[in-house]
Order: C-alpha cells, then structure tokens, then sequence
C-alpha cells in the first residue's frame, strides 16, 4: 500500500525549476531514500510531501489527503526531523519533549520514547549543552513523539562522527521496526546503502533512477576494479591492450584498472610475463557510488 504518492511534481522559485516532473511512490513500513548531490531538488521535493512548499505542477498525497489542504490532519501522521534543526539555546531536553507533546492529540509516552533513545539522563540538560549526537536523538524523539504513521528525516547525519552516525541508523531502523514509514533524505553513499529499502535517485530536479539499492549497483555490477602498485615502472599500454581492460589510471603510487570478464586473470597473467609484482593488490566490485556516476555521469559531492 502506498503511503506517499509523488506524481509528475514540479516546483519553480522565479524562473529556475528545482523539481522537474518528479514520481515516486512510498510503501508502508519501508525505509525510503532520496539520495543526490546538494541542490538536485531533494529538500524541496521532502518540502511539498511535509506541505511547506506549494507544487507548481502534479500533486503528492500521504496518507491520502493533501498535504497543502489538509494541513492540521497532516501534523497529526507526519513526524519530521528538519535539515538544521535548532531549539532555543536554554531549553532542555525534558521541557522540549512536554512542549511538543503538547501538540498532538493523541502523543505517545515521550518518557518511553527518551530512555529508547538513550536521553534520560539529559532531561534537564539545555539544548546548547547536547553533544552532536544527543541533538540529534533528540530530533528522532520530537519527530516520534506524535506517533506518526511517517517520519521525514532530511541530512539526519550530517556533522556527525562515524561512531555518532552508526549509533544513528540503529535508530532509524528501530523507528521502521515500531511500524513507521521512514523518509530518509541523503548524500551518503554508505548510508543509504544500509538503511534504505528502495533509493529515488534525483540530480537536477529529475528522478534518474528508482530501484533497491543491490538494484542499482547491479546496473554497473560488470564492472570490476583492480588497485595495485606496481614493483617497476609499467607502459599503461600493456594492460589497455587486453579485451578486459576498460581503462587504467594511477592515483599516487597506485595503478587503479577498470574492466570485466576474467580482470584479476588477465592483468595478474600480463603482469607475471612481464616481471612486474602488483604489490598491495586489491580487487574492488561495483558500488553505489559507481551507480550513481553511471547515471548521473558525476559523483554524488558534485
């Protein structure tokens, strides 16, 4: 069942257009990645699904209602967990969760929610004295506290150090094992990678691909890459002229090979004919971020 309907959605600020005839839709209980570069549309597109942003053309419905007409019922399902999301400096935590609790008809035990999210001991911490990643726990709880049927989580790990940003994905997977639709804006590869059940790829407004991630990655799953340094000088010649070979390339000290087929045997075989150890070998397959470049034509930074 689809719980957010995106069809053909456009939106413009003057004469440049963000979002260009972007669909998609999202399945109950599902995690859902928007994944791109900065400025491909991602904030926006999440915007008119939250009713902040006004469509200039198409439509999105959660749930069933509109977003822009149905305003109040749609505080009701939705949870969102903002790209900068700041309270004021002197609030604490325990004062936040009773604020927004106070906005919801039906809330859900926020005690409950804090010691889940590892924040007990924080209740009568104020807001400037959190750690990055108690801010953003605390986002997680303000976004649930509702009980939404969908939370929006946009750059949730931004900012954060890897131990921060893992401790974060337990999370939101446990926010899609309590039942709850998960929207998970990104630009990290890896992230999106673990977490998501199904990606929408958008450069420049446009959604370029939609799929699972293993879906995506299986797009350029032929391409193999090989990295070694080599014990003598090598003619780059001498590996480009095997049908395997794609392309070589050197990264510092490093050559980095790109090709398919049986790579690793020719370029091991080609390199023992001509006395050439491949010291520091490393065979590397086909990631999304491979996927990305193959239908994008860029890295995902860009």
């Amino acid at each position: 069942m689809a719980i957010i309907e995106v069809t053909d959605l456009v939106k413009r600020y003057g004469d440049h257009t963000t979002v260009k005839g972007v669909s998609f839709t999202v399945e109950q209980s599902e995690i859902f990645g928007i994944l791109g570069p900065n400025g491909a549309g991602k904030t926006t597109t999440v915007e008119c699904i939250e009713g902040l942003r006004t469509p200039d053309g198409g439509g999105v419905r959660v749930c069933g209602i509109d977003p822009r007409r149905d305003t109040g019922e749609l505080r009701q399902l939705l949870g969102v967990q903002l790209q900068e999301s700041e309270l004021p400096a002197k609030l604490k935590v325990g004062e936040a969760m009773e604020l927004y609790s106070s906005f919801y008809r039906a809330p859900v035990d926020w005690r409950e929610l804090i010691e889940a999210l590892r924040l007990t001991d924080r209740l009568d911490t104020q807001f400037r004295r959190l750690s990055g990643g108690q801010k953003q726990r605390l986002s997680i709880a303000l976004a649930m506290i509702g009980g939404p049927k969908v939370t929006v989580l946009d750059e949730l790990t931004t900012g954060l150090d890897p131990q921060a940003r893992r401790d974060t994905w337990d999370l939101i997977e446990g926010i899609r094992d309590r039942g709850v639709t998960v929207l998970l804006v990104t630009h990290f590869m890896e992230e999106a990678e673990r977490l998501c059940d199904r990606l929408a790829v958008i450069d420049a407004g446009r959604l370029v691909a939609l799929d699972t991630p293993a879906g995506l990655v299986s797009r350029v799953n032929d391409r193999q890459r090989i990295r070694f340094r080599p014990s003598v000088p090598l003619d780059h010649a001498v590996l480009t002229a095997l049908p395997e070979v794609a392309s070589v390339e050197r990264a510092g000290g490093q050559l980095v090979v790109t090709g398919s087929g049986n790579l690793l045997h020719a370029v091991t075989t080609v390199l023992a004919r001509h006395q050439v150890i491949a010291a520091d070998l490393r065979v590397e397959q086909a990631s999304l971020d491979d996927a990305f470049v193959a239908l994008t034509g860029h890295p995902v930074d860009v």
